[in-house]
């Protein structure tokens, strides 16, 4: 029963099942174990070309192939090693730990090794011939790995020789990796005095700083404000460097694949069109007004002219309840109560199993993640819970993942057993917005009023706000290109021109905004925001399909569970979801609008505005 309370276990990961320790034996032997497994491999299909022209040979080499499980998801950029895995949990907890980055690192070289000795399966198999390609497609011995195949017949316009994709990856850890960690490991470090509820100057770390932001006491959000501003100054001419290292490696990579246009690469390792994505951008582009009046609302709510740009995110009410780490288990638990059995199971085992670290620490990365593993490898879930309302939220946005990665690897393949960025955020947006709905069931109209603008705050943080970002990047990449190098300056001007044209004229441009830039670290994986607008509006159309025939949440499963072995287009084609037209993602933003009236009416009936 949900009444049931359980014990919510460790509040930190407990990492034994992979390894007992940083220097457990056992991690030489795992090495041992799948160098010995892609040797054999190696040695078997090199030198043998039969799989390129026999598509029975060909399923015997990628049932194989399949079987290592070390090849991220679709057969990405890296290998996913159970050590390198281990150790990059471990370093996400402890970030300035210079002994765990090294074994980190040592790990990653020999997981990378692996992938490049690999490499020439997936390579030659990209580039056969045409008419062999649809023979491929079309062989029913096949049918279980198609449209990996035919991802790897798309991908194969892109793809350079196996000497000269081994040389990329060995170049991605200094060109990229080591400059996103110094930045991040940078920011981490950082302490300071700020306000707490007594007045009192307390040392709050990076992670806890970023979250005071939204306090309701302007005493400490300005000052939590203040020492952000302070930090971001002190890093500004480190990130200029790190962001144009970061674009030059871009650029490069880019030129010798000879991509037309800086995202392509991010749409074709999404699966999905260019265009489709375009008419996302231009269709929430067109409904910049919502966010505007949202702004412009919020600012008449809380009295002021305008909102500071810290302010965007302030909780509007008198509502100042906590939401301990225990209470925002059980509220999330009767979610997944009322959706489906195997979600709820799914659930209170990772809380059970010590799968979730909790609490924010100095040195612990911030905000919140569930890992993408592999097929084989357990997955977990990072919190950095602060007892806020936004953390009840993040609970069921980072289980949504997890439920999502549970229901995959049950059923797919190790070479599908990932989700595309297209879709990746709709499982955690359609799982966080049934919270939203329990907390406005128990709320009275005062209350419903401040959920209400939570609510719309987030959904324009990840619609609108994230689009803005989207249109930053491509002219951060253009100018770029254009230039050769941009100042802290430039691109600080470039950032604030795309947040303030969703923004608008009731948020003001507080100094210091320009360089808010520097701590997203999604701008340091190309294009990645627009899959938060896309999952969100796509997972809209589900929820209202679950509110019209609770039965369809067995729909959902199925979607959920798919993984990569259909393109987002194919697999919602089949739901009655059409992503190719601008109305589909026109929808979804007049839902959000339908909210915002809602809001507004509210707020006129209780006389706030």
């Amino acid at each position: 029963m949900v009444n049931d309370k359980i014990s919510v276990g460790k509040k930190e990961w407990d990492l034994s099942c992979m390894f007992s320790g940083v220097d457990a034996p056992e991690i030489e032997l795992s090495r041992n174990k799948i160098k010995k497994k892609v040797d054999s491999f190696v040695s078997k299909w090199k030198e043998n070309d039969r799989y390129l022209s026999d598509p029975e040979v060909l399923k015997e080499a990628l049932d194989e192939y399949d079987a290592l499980d070390i090849i991220g998801p679709g057969g990405g950029d890296g290998a996913g090693t159970l050590d390198s895995f281990y150790f990059w949990l471990m370093s996400q907890k402890d970030q300035n730990n210079s002994d765990i980055k090294a074994r980190y690192g040592k790990s990653i070289e020999f997981g990378n090794s692996l992938f490049n000795s690999i490499r020439f399966f997936r390579l030659n198999l990209a580039k056969i011939n045409k008419d062999v390609q649809d023979k491929f497609l079309k062989s029913p011995n096949l049918e279980k790995y198609r449209h990996f195949i035919e991802r790897c017949f798309v991908e194969s316009k892109y793809m350079l020789s196996v000497d000269e994709e081994n040389i990329l990856t060995l170049k991605q850890i200094p060109a990229y990796e080591q400059w996103d960690k110094m930045l991040s490991g940078l920011l981490s470090k950082e302490e300071r005095k700020v306000f707490d509820e007594s007045g009192n100057l307390v040392d709050r770390n990076f992670s806890e700083i970023l979250g005071l932001l939204t306090n309701v006491n302007k005493k400490i959000r300005d000052s939590a404000a203040k020492e952000l501003n302070d930090i971001l100054k002190k890093y500004e001419d480190v990130a200029e460097a790190e962001i144009n290292a970061i674009l030059t490696n871009k650029k490069i990579d880019d030129d010798l694949r000879n991509v037309d246009r800086p995202d392509r690469l991010r749409h074709v390792s999404d699966d999905i069109e260019s265009e489709i994505v375009d008419v996302l951008i231009e269709a929430v582009e067109k409904r910049f007004d919502i966010s505007k009046r949202y702004y412009k609302l919020k600012a008449r709510l809380l009295g002021v002219e305008k909102l500071e740009y810290h302010e965007r995110s302030v909780p509007y009410g008198s509502d100042n309840r906590k939401y301990s780490y225990e209470n925002s288990i059980e509220i999330v638990r009767k979610v997944f109560f009322d959706l489906d059995e195997e979600f709820l199971e799914i659930f209170n085992r990772f809380i059970k199993e010590g799968k979730v670290d909790v609490f924010p620490k100095k040195g612990k990365r911030a905000g919140a993640f569930c890992t993408d593993s592999l097929k084989y490898q357990s997955t977990y879930v990072m919190l950095n819970h602060t007892d806020e309302l936004n953390d009840v939220k993040t609970i069921a946005h980072e289980f949504g993942h997890a439920i999502n990665s549970e229901l995959m690897k049950k059923k797919c393949t190790s070479l599908d057993c990932g989700m595309v960025l297209a879709t990746a955020e709709v499982a955690s947006t359609f799982m966080e917005d049934f919270v939203f709905q329990i907390l406005m069931k128990e709320a009275n109209e005062e209350e419903k009023l401040s959920l209400l603008i939570s609510k719309l705050n987030d959904d324009i943080s990840s619609v609108i706000r994230q689009i803005a970002a989207y249109k930053f990047e491509q002219d951060l990449h253009s100018e770029f290109r254009k230039k050769g190098y941009l100042s802290k300056t430039e691109i600080g001007e470039l950032f604030t021109k795309n947040m303030f044209a969703y923004m608008g004229d009731f948020v003001e441009k507080s100094e210091g905004c320009e360089n808010w830039w520097i701590f997203w670290h999604h701008f340091r994986v190309p294009f990645y925001v627009y899959s938060y607008a896309s999952g969100l509006l796509i997972s809209k159309t589900m929820q209202s399909k679950v509110k019209e025939n609770k039965k369809f949440i067995e729909n959902v499963k199925e979607f959920l569970s798919s993984g990569m072995s259909e393109s987002p287009k194919r697999i919602f084609a089949k739901m009655g979801i059409d992503i190719e037209k601008e109305s589909f993602w026109d929808s979804g933003l007049n839902e959000i609008e339908e909210l915002l009236i809602e809001t507004e009416d509210l707020a006129k009936k209780l006389g706030k505005i």
